[in-house]
Order: structure tokens, then C-alpha cells, then sequence
């Protein structure tokens, strides 16, 4: 789809969800499409449009006693050659962004302009830079400049879950773990002091670690602390003098940040490490099931609720006082992989779901 061309949203769920997959919006390129978004929810009379940056807000102002928001991210991984779209004969959308979370967004759309008089007020989030680092989030910095945008009861992130909720999601910590040696020729090596080396101790912790496995509100969440880079080196005849862990510790909402920043801390305090850095971090939120507006939305959609493994914008939402619960039709395993698709019939169970819920 050309950049300036407008949406169409009378497309069902799996057409608009290909019309935006063939709109690429990589991360910090997402200015045409939230301006066609803009566009089109500007044309639907029952809605109120503002913009922020490239993030869209829309809401209805029924006055009813509820706001529900449904909210997600309008950019995608970099393209691998898996842009057009391609629809098979088995009912699967291939292509960047089906997943992680353009379906998302489709059915977003889809009930905005379908839903205009729905039984509870409805707020539209469409944000940009989700799949970047946590300071470039779009929805972080509407809440930072815009909170009153994104008061709510209850908010529903359509991230992918194949369409089952998941409540809550785990926080995420990057911390670079520094170890420090002395240079000298590779000839000589007994004149220097190898930090790659001395970083064994850090390998070996990490091989040894048991995650934790708690069980908050029925759902049992499973942590994990793993390096993910290693980077050291000077020269193939060099005894390099520096060397540093990347390591990221997937940790369960019943932690605070501070907490598992002093977990990891303490995991890592007798391993030579010269200098603790954090990197990134990011807390998670409490699944919140409990809240009447979350039990109302279980019933609706039914099935078995699930602990999302990741973190995911529901954290923001929880941080601002608004529970908030993962459900959209995308599948999370195929998110970000040259394969990445959806199934359409999730779209349109999604879709209908939500409407039937919005509308009852």
C-alpha cells in the first residue's frame, strides 16, 4: 500500500489486517500510517481524534459509568523479505507484523468503526516504537504528557495471545556485567590477565541458575536468567583486558524492579565482576484478574486464562492504575521470525468476541 494511501476500514479483519501488513512501519518510520490512521478514525462521527507524535487517541464520550481501552503498537521488527502479505489456502496471513501486531490493530480498527454506540465508553490507543528501546515507547510518552488520554476501568493490549487471555506479563532487566584484565601479547599471555577468563564464573552462575516458578492469581509464571551476548576481544594475538556479559532476566510480576535488580545483584556478587550495569529495565504487572471488569471480559470471551511469558504494554497500563489483560489473535511464538503469520479465523474471532461483549 502506498504511504499516502487511505485505509478502508469496511475491509473485514483478515483484508485489513493484510492492507496494513503491506503498509510497512518499522520502528521509527511509523509516521504514514498514524497518518492514515488519523485519517480514517477522524472520518467515524462518534469518535473524538487527538494525536500525539505518531501515537493516535481516539474516544467515544457516551457518558456510560465504564471506559474500556483497547490499545496497540502500530510498528513492526525490520522487514526480512516477508512484505507483501501472502493469504494461503489454508486460511493463514503470512508477512511482517501478522502476528506482532497488526491483527491486533486491524481488529482495533474494526471496532471502532463497527461499535459506535457500544454499552461501555471505549478509548482507542495506537502507539508507535513498542519493538524499540523502553524511553522511545509511544504509549510511555502519552501517559508522561497526556495521562487524562488514558484513564480507564479496564484495558485490553491486543498484543498476540491466540486469542486467550493472558494476564499480566513478566518484567525484563538487561544489566552488562563488566570483568577486567590486563593486555599483553598472546605469546606471552602469563605477562597479562585474560578477562574473557575471568568471566567464566558469570558463565558458570548462569548455567547453575534454578528459575523461580510462582503461582500469582492461579497462573504460574516461569522466570528465566540467561546471557544473551558476550563481547570481549582486541586482536587474535592480544590477551584482551576487558570483556562484558550481556545478561536479561525475565522475572514474574510479584517482584518489584527493585527487587529483581537486587536479586540479580546478589546472584552475580562473588563472580569478579568489576562493574554491574543496567542496561535496560522494564517491571511487570500483576495479572489483576480479579478486577469485576477483567472477570466480566473472562466471561465474555471464555476459555482458560494463561501467564504471558514476556513483557508486553499492559505494564504501563497497571503503572497508571488501569488493570489490563493481553488478548488478540496473533500467536507470540511466530512474532518477529521471517515465517511470522496468522490465523484469520483468530481475527475474526477477536473481532467478534469484543464486539459481542461491547455490544450486549
Amino acid at each position: 500500500m502506498a504511504d499516502n494511501a487511505p485505509l478502508d476500514l469496511t475491509l473485514d479483519g483478515p483484508a485489513l489486517t493484510a492492507a496494513l501488513v503491506d503498509f510497512p512501519s518499522v520502528s521509527g518510520t511509523e509516521k504514514p500510517l498514524a497518518d492514515a490512521i488519523e485519517l480514517a478514525l477522524r472520518a467515524l462521527p462518534h469518535l473524538t481524534v487527538d494525536r500525539y507524535g505518531n501515537n493516535v487517541v481516539a474516544r467515544t464520550r457516551l457518558g456510560h459509568g465504564e471506559r474500556v481501552i483497547l490499545a496497540g503498537h502500530i510498528d513492526t521488527v525490520p522487514i526480512a523479505g516477508n512484505v507483501p502479505s501472502r493469504l494461503d489456502e489454508n486460511g493463514i496471513l503470512w508477512g511482517c507484523g501478522t502476528s506482532d501486531m497488526k491483527s491486533g490493530v486491524a481488529v482495533q480498527l474494526r471496532i471502532a468503526a463497527t461499535v459506535p454506540e457500544p454499552n461501555r465508553d471505549l478509548t482507542f490507543v495506537f502507539y508507535d516504537q513498542e519493538e524499540v528501546a523502553a524511553h522511545l515507547n509511544g504509549l510511555g510518552k502519552v501517559a508522561e504528557a497526556h495521562p487524562d488520554w488514558l484513564e480507564g476501568d479496564f484495558a485490553i493490549l491486543l498484543e498476540g495471545s491466540n486469542a486467550e487471555v493472558e494476564g499480566g506479563c513478566q518484567g525484563t532487566l538487561r544489566v552488562l556485567l563488566h570483568t577486567q584484565g590486563e593486555r599483553a601479547h598472546s605469546a606471552r599471555s602469563w605477562m597479562g590477565s585474560n578477562a574473557i577468563h575471568s568471566a567464566a564464573p558469570i558463565l558458570a552462575r548462569l548455567a547453575a541458575y534454578e528459575p523461580r516458578k510462582p503461582v500469582i492469581d492461579g497462573l504460574e509464571y516461569h522466570e528465566g536468567l540467561n546471557a544473551v551476548r558476550i563481547e570481549g576481544g582486541v586482536a587474535n594475538n592480544v590477551i584482551p583486558d576487558a570483556c562484558t556479559v550481556v545478561v536479561n532476566y525475565r522475572y514474574a510480576p510479584d517482584l518489584t524492579p527493585e527487587a529483581a535488580e537486587a536479586h540479580v545483584r546478589e546472584v552475580f556478587a562473588d563472580c569478579g565482576v568489576t562493574e554491574f550495569v543496567v542496561d535496560d529495565h522494564s517491571g511487570g504487572a500483576l495479572p489483576g484478574l480479579s478486577h469485576p471488569a477483567a472477570e466480566a471480559f473472562m466471561k465474555a470471551v471464555g476459555g482458560t486464562a494463561h501467564p504471558k511469558f514476556g513483557w508486553t504494554d499492559v505494564a504501563r497500563f497497571s503503572a497508571l492504575g488501569v488493570p489490563a489483560v493481553n488478548y488478540g489473535p496473533g500467536d507470540p511464538i511466530y512474532a518477529h521470525k521471517v515465517d511470522e503469520h496468522v490465523v484469520v479465523e483468530r481475527i475474526v474471532q477477536c473481532e467478534t468476541r469484543l464486539r459481542d461483549w461491547l455490544t450486549a
